[in-house]
């Protein structure tokens, strides 16, 4: 062992290096991509679905077998260039080059490049249109527009800031104060089980307003349909199974098909959770406060999406300041 560590301490400094790029400069993208993602092991079983959709449909045909050591800002470019010629969707775009972004920089921490392939690369730019946001009055008349499990799930997405997969999986005992819910978990709409949060590792969750209305839902649901083992919403035809994300889905399309409730165009079930983010930050509810229950990944994220419903101005700010600066 004595001289196994005196030969490899003698050793040119950077042999270590060499040999790093010429076992994976010489490996083929594919394989690269395949040991890389064995090492994503903080993956939940929806991301890894995406995840091989984006390779197996976006990068692999493309890049797929080309050699590790030979990407340049060339190559990345060139890759985006087909994927527009092949008239891929923007959001696509954008979560293909991500990918292939983080195998790179996983290839380049190892030494592979002299300069990272992706650097100085304008990456696709997704702009999601703003989002649609229901009335007060709008959430009125489509709350009562379905069934029970529906008014439940809409009380729970406007007035908690819900996800559909968390809404699914309201639990009675998550009722920690008779004004906080606790969201612990999710039903996940690729294995429909119950999951860890978005975002949050096993056992990790987040506590959020819980308003007198959704919590009389909740109590009024519970009295009228029961429990099992605490969660209110299960599957219609057999209780042993978790809530299906169809069912919500399946009502919100015959609602807008039935056109009886004034639905705007670009109007989705998601826009039920937009109304909570509205209804704080149009209050004057701390965006950071808003971030956390959520659950975005980044303060940025929410400000990206709801910047336009944020009280104040430049101009507003600058009378507001005056009012305490001495004279």
């Amino acid at each position: 062992m004595t001289e196994i560590y005196n030969a490899k301490k003698a050793a040119p400094r950077g042999q270590a290096k060499t040999e790093r790029v010429a076992k994976y400069g010489a490996m083929r993208f594919g394989e690269y991509a395949s040991q890389w993602k064995a090492g994503q092991r903080d993956l939940g079983p929806a991301s890894v679905v995406h995840l091989d959709s984006l390779l197996n449909i976006h990068l692999l045909p493309l890049l797929g077998s080309r050699r590790m050591d030979t990407f340049d800002h060339k190559v990345v470019e060139d890759f985006i260039r087909t994927l527009e010629r092949n008239g891929v969707g923007v959001a696509a775009q954008a979560n293909a080059f991500d990918r292939l972004k983080a195998i790179l920089l996983d290839a380049d921490r190892l030494g592979l490049f002299d300069d990272n392939p992706v650097c100085g690369v304008k990456p696709p730019r997704y702009d999601p249109k703003r989002v649609v946001i229901p009335t007060s009055e709008q959430l009125r008349q489509i709350r009562t527009a379905g069934d029970d499990s529906f008014l439940l799930v809409a009380d729970l997405m406007s007035g908690c800031g819900m996800r559909n997969g968390e809404a699914f999986a309201v639990n009675l005992n998550n009722i920690v104060a008779d004004d906080v819910y606790r969201i612990t978990e999710q039903v996940n709409r690729t294995t429909c089980q119950y999951e860890r949060l978005k975002h949050r590792k096993v056992g990790e969750y987040r506590d959020v307003p819980l308003p007198a209305r959704v919590r009389q839902t909740i109590e009024w649901y519970a009295a009228e349909h029961g429990t099992v083992d605490g969660y209110l919403l299960r599957h219609p035809g057999d209780p042993a199974r978790t809530f299906p994300h169809y069912h919500i889905a399946n009502q919100w399309r015959r609602i807008k098909q039935a056109g009886e409730i004034d639905i705007p165009d670009g109007m989705v079930i998601y826009s039920l959770r937009h109304f909570f983010a509205s209804n704080c930050l149009t209050h004057g509810i701390p965006i950071t406060d808003v971030a956390e229950w959520m659950g975005h990944k980044t303060i940025e994220i929410t400000f990206k999406i709801y910047r336009h419903l944020m009280p104040g101005s430049i101009s507003k700010a600058a009378k507001i300041l005056n009012y305490h600066l001495a004279a």
